[in-house]
């Protein structure tokens, strides 16, 4: 496979998800001329490892910007090396440097990546991904809308997630009491290793009636991923003052509006009733903070203080995801609720790599 070889996947990841699987093929597959360094403070980055998030398909469905017509490049997130500098950027990183960066187009074995976008790491692996948009999401929305105070009750729904995770070992820092919702007794077991007080099964247990059982003066905080039913049970199931925050909804993600129906003609009601509020967090504005929370999470993780669970999807029908190639199925799988922590991709290189 040539160097410089990029998936444009043209809007295709919707597609590919309603397709069986043994008809599918890659929206457009284009030989891309190798990426050249001309620009003042950037540098040419080679992917080693890329993440998977599950706004990738609203991303490629046009819903984060209308703006951007096909082909464009998606993927939010990428580990790897500096290969070559352009003008000025010596003066940050140096060939070899192991970095991250967040920014549109990652699903690459190469691009040219903004100094300012990129983040030093102290080695090239794995688990420095799963912060990159997943473990910041969690700590930003936690600390800027969660607040967090000790013996608070906390929900997590898709708790076993990649960025679910984080929320669960987060809220348990804040010696909060922690319930996350999970889809197999395996995924339990995880919750229960990284210190979840209360898991629940949603494929056995009844997620409703067990909150109404076990925690009846409700719920302090949500974190809150899913969307539709799920979301509006856990409105229900919150406390006098609750706090719900919605980083997601990925139930209505393959839908052609990309989202699920809630019942939102009750909710003005059921916030005033108990002085509860409902709050959105996206990302890209708080980017203000980015640099400082992932400092924070990178220390917390060298200190051994947070678990970064990384899945390359080995129990998968088809193996590791491995190459870009595989994205696709590593998207699927996410959908399939197969995923513990965050699913990575791993781009091997070639030693015959022209660069």
């Amino acid at each position: 496979k040539p160097r410089g070889l990029a998936l444009l996947w043209q809007r295709c990841l919707p597609l590919l998800l309603r397709v069986p699987p043994r008809q599918r093929r890659a929206g457009s597959v284009r030989r891309a001329a190798e990426p050249r360094v001309n620009l003042v403070n950037t540098f040419l980055f080679s992917s080693r490892f890329v993440g998977i998030n599950a706004s990738d398909i609203n991303y490629s469905a046009g819903r984060y910007d209308a703006s951007v017509k096909p082909p464009f490049d998606i993927g939010f997130e990428g580990v790897g090396e500096v290969v070559a500098l352009g003008l000025s950027a010596s003066a940050d990183y140096t060939v070899g440097q192991a970095v991250a960066y967040v920014k549109a187009g990652s699903f690459a074995e190469y691009t040219v990546v903004p100094a300012r976008q990129a983040v030093p790491l102290p080695s090239v692996k794995p688990e420095f991904l799963t912060l990159m948009v997943s473990g910041a999401t969690a700590y930003l929305s936690l600390k800027e809308l969660g607040d967090l105070s000790e013996g608070e009750k906390v929900l997590v729904t898709a708790a076993a997630g990649g960025t679910g995770q984080f929320a669960v070992q987060l809220a348990k820092k804040a010696k909060c009491h922690v319930i996350g919702t999970c889809s197999s007794d395996e995924k339990g077991g995880f919750l229960k290793s990284i210190g979840c007080d209360r898991t629940i099964n949603y494929k056995t247990e009844n997620v409703e009636s067990v909150l109404r059982k076990d925690y009846p003066e409700g719920v302090d905080v949500v974190y809150e991923s899913v969307g539709g039913k799920m979301f509006d049970l856990a409105l229900n199931a919150l406390a006098i003052k609750g706090r719900l925050i919605v980083i997601g909804f990925i139930a209505g993600y393959q839908n052609p509006t990309g989202l699920q129906p809630i019942k939102a003609e009750l909710l003005p009601a059921k916030l005033l009733k108990k002085s509860a509020s409902v709050r959105g967090f996206f990302l890209n504005h708080y980017l203000s903070d980015y640099k400082m929370a992932l400092q924070h999470l990178l220390k917390m993780y060298e200190r051994g203080d947070l678990v970064c669970e990384v899945d390359f999807g080995d129990m998968s029908p088809e193996g590791k995801f491995t190459g870009l190639e595989s994205v696709f199925r590593a998207v699927d799988y996410m959908y399939m609720g197969k995923n513990i922590g965050k699913i990575v991709v791993e781009l091997p290189h070639s030693v015959n790599s022209k660069l």
